[in-house]
């Protein structure tokens, strides 16, 4: 009998984001016959340890990447921590080559981890940012980035080629000579006709300290509202702690069948606007609010274009109240897309021998 390939799937453990959109990508494997294996680090990996518990799980070396308290420092903590980081990516490379080896990996999909590929194997990298958005630095730092997706033999861009899409310039440059391909937008979630049973629903992820700071601040403000809010705190641990305290039910985190039950049975979600939950937000077809991580120039850049195109309204994290909800009636929310991905063509990258 045929042994299934093992394909070595890796995702960035920053927020949950990244590992939460390889859940779709595995589950595709697994139904493709493959043998997924899954390398991350700290909650992104314990995340796909919960999803996954028969697979083999693997601990790579960890970025360490952490937020200044002060949002706007944020880019000159990253180039300050930027050799440490260089160091782990190298650390990164080695540990993926002993897995290539003692595993015997026929191909790597690697979720915007620098150092996860292999010259002796067909490596794909998933970014939905070609263009890396860093203020006055944004040519560098996109440059910087080109160089280590041209490492691979394809980059896969989890959005639409044409307009409308969901990433905007950040997924879409012109006159590149990289090896892209579109895939359209990817979630684990599908929508369900679901009665509301909350009227809010929280949704925090991302590094700290900026996580808890946000979690306080909607804590305080969300006593005003009377109506039912569920408030999971994105913090990923042992196992599921709920509690509840008045109308607000709290969770530290939830599995993937239960987050698209809540999701689906809530009217309205406040949320970071990273690019996972976007996706996710338009599958489901939701009615959103989203404060921007601080400092974070994607996720600001993202509020600021659902926004504009009165999709999603928007404001940062200093000046979130509960009045800002008002703005709601105005815009019309995310729409839900019926994209298929074409997942056995994808894969045959790896069929080849």
């Amino acid at each position: 009998m045929a042994h299934k390939k093992r394909i070595l799937i890796a995702p960035l453990n920053w927020g949950l984001g990244h590992a939460t959109r390889c859940i779709p990508v595995i589950n595709a494997l697994i139904n493709h016959d493959f043998d997924p294996i899954i390398a991350s680090d700290g909650a992104a990996l314990e995340l796909l340890k919960k999803e996954y518990p028969n697979l083999t799980c693997l601990t790579l070396p960890s970025y360490n990447i952490t937020y200044s308290k002060i949002g706007k420092l944020f880019k000159y903590k990253l180039l300050k921590d930027s050799p440490r980081i260089l160091k782990n990516i190298q650390a990164e490379k080695k540990a993926t080559s002993q897995i290539v080896e003692n595993y015997n990996i026929s191909g790597i999909i690697s979720d915007n981890r620098f150092g996860v590929y292999s010259k002796k194997v067909s490596s794909v990298f998933i970014t939905h940012q070609l263009q890396v958005l860093s203020g006055s630095t944004t040519w560098l730092s996109t440059k910087m980035h080109e160089k280590i997706i041209r490492k691979f033999n394809e980059c896969w861009v989890p959005d639409y080629r044409e307009e409308p899409n969901l990433s905007g310039k950040l997924g879409h440059v012109d006159a590149s000579d990289m090896k892209l391909r579109y895939i359209g937008p990817v979630s684990r979630f599908k929508k369900a006709a679901l009665p509301i049973t909350y009227d809010i629903m929280v949704l925090l992820s991302g590094p700290e300290p900026q996580r808890s700071i946000l979690e306080q601040k909607l804590t305080i403000e969300l006593q005003q509202y009377s109506g039912a809010i569920l408030f999971v705190k994105g913090l990923v641990e042992r196992e599921i702690k709920k509690e509840s305290q008045g109308n607000i039910t709290f969770y530290n985190y939830m599995t993937s069948n239960l987050l698209e039950d809540s999701l689906n049975s809530s009217e309205l979600v406040i949320s970071r606007s990273g690019y996972t939950t976007i996706m996710d937000f338009a599958k489901l077809g939701k009615k959103a609010f989203f404060i921007p991580t601080p400092g974070q120039f994607e996720q600001e850049y993202l509020a600021d274009l659902l926004s504009k195109n009165k999709l999603v309204p928007s404001c940062n994290q200093d000046e979130f109240s509960i009045q800002k909800l008002d703005d709601i009636t105005e815009f019309n929310g995310l729409k839900t897309f019926d994209y298929e991905i074409n997942y056995k063509e994808l894969f045959s990258l790896f069929q080849t021998e």
